[in-house]
């Protein structure tokens, strides 16, 4: 299953080394992809978790089952669109997604700030999974303290992302099954008593959730997830198999997980979904939630760990290794979880999380609409290289991103999370195709090389960090 280990380093390391760092500053070669199944495995662990155990469950008891069906499907089909476009540019380029940043609208300081919301926003999410894990495993087992759960969950975590793509792959193959067996067994057994005819035309239990509120929980879940896409994709071998996993993963995760768990709500009448699972399953609970936090932490930290590595090299120009900076930010992480703080920073990393939706909006425009720098791109893919100079900041981006944010914070109206896209999209979209028709001259950002020249030579990573600093 494990790839050849080939490519030519950044900065000319030998192949060994930038496989064993996944390329995280280069384009990962082809041959070092893998099947789409290998890769899918690992996209249905991240939509079917307990995250969406518990949207659906607050779905079930605040909306009708069949309201709770359109707010899935509209949620769902927004993620696919997004999942799909940024997939996409990932196989074909083979770049994480903040590094695909420099050249899909944000420039190289640019793409070291939208390095740096994911890295904390992730970096944030995997303490707080790592204490619901922790916090759950000593309600269920007793005995051992909430702290030294934490400490043992985080260090697995850790050490399976340290490891890279081949290591979470095979974790995957061993907790997805897993938590679907054991979660579908606990569910057929909580739902053994009540009618299913009766659950699916009840009224919701609940306050009223209204189609928008609904639809919102089920965007904005999974954003930062579909926003991340390229970090996984780089490792496909061709845009159909983005396609195929986004549609297998997102609808089978959404609907199969998502429905099930509105199912829950009615028939506990509480929201409280993961409560009900665990306490009612004893050691099964435990394992469900044990497997539960491993496939979906995992890549918390692991895309923390790539945005960090391409912001350190722009800020700094400094090239540090993927392992270390995990390893680090791994143990900050549960240390902090140990400690009990993680759990206030929750609100916080939900506010910030408003900056997420417009970044993506931006990387498709530029990348599919725009496209200033797809010919300098195609030029540098010819040479398994990445193209050369790059303007340090794109103002343009700067003010979609906060137009969009404000746009989803602020509307009043429709779904937060595809307002904000959408409104990203639309503005750098048009601002973008008017800058390129007033010439090469106008489209030019200051600070960025001359036309025809901006993808020549084919500049080792060394090089580009070097440049506009």
């Amino acid at each position: 299953m494990a790839p050849a280990e080939a490519g030519r380093g950044a900065v000319g390391e030998p192949g060994r080394d930038e496989a064993l760092d996944d390329y995280s500053l280069s384009r990962v070669p082809e041959e070092a992809r893998y099947s789409w199944i290998s890769v899918a495995v690992q996209r249905f662990g991240q939509v079917s978790s307990f995250q969406q155990f518990m949207v659906g469950a607050v779905l079930g008891y605040g909306m009708t089952f069949t309201d709770a069906v359109i707010a899935i499907t509209v949620g769902s089909v927004m993620l696919e669109a997004v999942t799909i476009l940024l997939g996409v540019a990932g196989v074909r380029e083979g770049l994480s997604t903040s590094v695909l940043a420099r050249w899909s609208g944000f420039g190289r300081k640019g793409s070291a700030a939208v390095g740096m919301l994911v890295a904390f926003s992730l970096a944030g999410w995997f303490g707080v999974q790592n204490g619901v894990f922790a916090q759950g495993m000593h309600n269920l087992a007793g005995g051992v303290p909430p702290w030294a759960w934490a400490l043992a969950g985080g260090a697995a975590v850790t050490a399976v992302s340290v490891f890279g793509f081949n290591t979470m792959a095979w974790t995957a193959y061993l907790t997805v099954p897993a938590f679907l067996l054991l979660a579908g067994w606990s569910v057929v057994d909580t739902l053994a008593d009540h009618s299913l005819g009766h659950l699916v035309t009840a009224a919701p239990p609940g306050p009223a959730l209204s189609l928008a509120e609904g639809t919102t929980l089920v965007a904005g879940a999974f954003i930062l997830g579909a926003l991340m896409t390229p970090d996984m994709t780089r490792f496909n071998r061709r845009p159909s198999d983005v396609v195929k996993q986004t549609l297998l993963g997102v609808t089978l995760g959404e609907y199969l997980i998502g429905l099930t768990a509105v199912l829950l709500g009615h028939a506990a009448r509480t929201a409280d979904v993961v409560g009900i699972i665990t306490t009612s399953s004893g050691l099964l609970g435990t394992l469900i939630l044990a497997t539960a936090i491993l496939k979906i932490n995992d890549w918390n930290l692991y895309s923390s760990a790539l945005a960090t590595v391409n912001s350190i090299d722009v800020i700094l120009g400094r090239r540090v290794g993927r392992r270390t900076v995990t390893l680090v930010i791994g143990a900050v992480g549960t240390a902090l979880s140990a400690a009990g703080l993680m759990d206030d920073f929750t609100g916080f990393l939900e506010t910030i999380g408003v900056l997420a939706p417009p970044v993506a909006g931006i990387i498709i425009a530029e990348y599919y609409v725009v496209r200033r720098f797809r010919a300098d791109l195609d030029r540098a893919r010819s040479h398994g290289g990445l193209p050369g100079g790059i303007a340090d900041w794109m103002p343009l981006s700067l003010v979609c991103w906060a137009a969009g944010a404000l746009t989803g914070e602020y509307a009043g109206i429709g779904i937060p999370a595809v307002n904000a896209v959408v409104a990203a999209f639309a503005l750098y979209a048009v601002a973008g195709r008017a800058a390129v028709r007033r010439g090469p001259r106008a489209s030019r950002t200051p600070g960025a090389p001359p036309p025809g020249r901006s993808g020549l030579p084919d500049l080792p990573e060394s090089g580009m960090t070097k440049t506009g600093g």
